[in-house]
């Protein structure tokens, strides 16, 4: 008597078009930047001890979300669209409401509660990452810096105006 191989209810991992929905959704997010820029306003502000000058910002970005997708594209290899892409697609919200909010908006306080709630979605996200996939997770990590970073050099912006 011979039994029939279990029949996997997962679809199939496709690496093209996972790593072309990864790159999208990062570049989504990062398009947020193009319809609301610093511009004179953001140079007229204060800024705290520290604060890079922006030509260094699009390198970073682009360091970030380059990871940022490579990373989730590892998760969605190992995990599909589970949990940990769901932590993904949160933290990716959260990055893409802050620019309109600090320079659409020109809310400053407004910016600083996206920044708390960001932080707290990328460190989740890496955690869950690094549970799934330990490379994911270590990827994640550098951004999660850059937002500790950035988490200060907001409360410097609100406290400086």
């Amino acid at each position: 008597m011979t039994t029939a191989a279990p029949v996997s209810t997962t679809p199939e991992f496709r690496p093209v078009p996972a790593a072309l929905l990864c790159a999208a959704l990062v570049m989504l997010a990062a398009s947020t930047g193009v319809f609301a820029e610093p511009g004179a306003w953001y140079a007229s502000i204060n800024h705290p001890v520290g604060t890079p000058p922006n030509f260094l910002f699009p390198i970073g970005w682009s360091v970030f979300y380059t990871l940022m997708a490579v990373a989730a594209w590892r998760i969605l290899k190992v995990a599909g669209f589970g949990k940990a892409f769901v932590f993904f697609v949160v933290q990716l919200a959260l990055n893409a409401l802050w620019t309109p909010m600090a320079f659409g908006v020109k809310s400053l306080t407004g910016a600083l509660v996206v920044v708390i709630a960001l932080w707290l979605a990328v460190a989740a996200t890496a955690v869950v990452f690094r549970r799934t996939d330990r490379l994911a997770g270590a990827l994640f990590l550098p951004y999660l810096g850059w937002v500790s970073f950035a988490l200060y050099l907001n409360i410097g912006l609100v406290i400086l105006n």
